[in-house]
């Protein structure tokens, strides 16, 4: 199949892509965003695995919703971010993660997603959420 490798800084995709190419790994190709879209061609991906980046975004709804136009029927998005929880969490992560788990989950189903599963006790400081595509756009 076809992967995606998406980012905002042009020399992450470029470096990604590169890694991969020296791997022997030619299904990927580097798909360089703006701050609210994605750039992924309507109904082209099966899956959108978003990892300690969404608390980057500074656009999350649009973001999301570039993504649920990505998808095809059927689709999922699985979010990886860190957990931010006030004496729990670390110092870096306080100051750097923008908001928490219950945010993300809440700007990801006003994307047009609903949960589908959490996972849990396999990450120390992140959460894994994985939705799918809800009646709602």
């Amino acid at each position: 199949g076809k992967v995606y490798a998406v980012d905002i800084a042009k020399t992450f995709v470029d470096h990604t892509v590169m890694s991969c190419r020296v791997r022997g790994l030619k299904n990927v190709d580097g798909i360089v965003c703006t701050q609210d879209d994605v750039n992924l061609p309507d109904n082209s991906i099966d899956l959108a695995f978003v990892c300690a980046t969404f608390h980057h975004f500074e656009f999350p709804l649009k973001s999301m919703k570039s993504i649920r136009r990505a998808l095809r029927p059927g689709g999922k998005v699985v979010v990886i971010d860190f957990e931010r929880i006030e004496g729990k969490s670390s110092d870096w992560i306080l100051g750097h993660v923008r908001a928490g788990k219950e945010v993300f989950q809440a700007e990801t189903e006003a994307s047009g997603f609903e949960l589908e599963e959490e996972i849990t006790g396999f990450l120390k400081e992140n959460y894994i959420l994985r939705f799918r595509i809800s009646g709602k756009k």
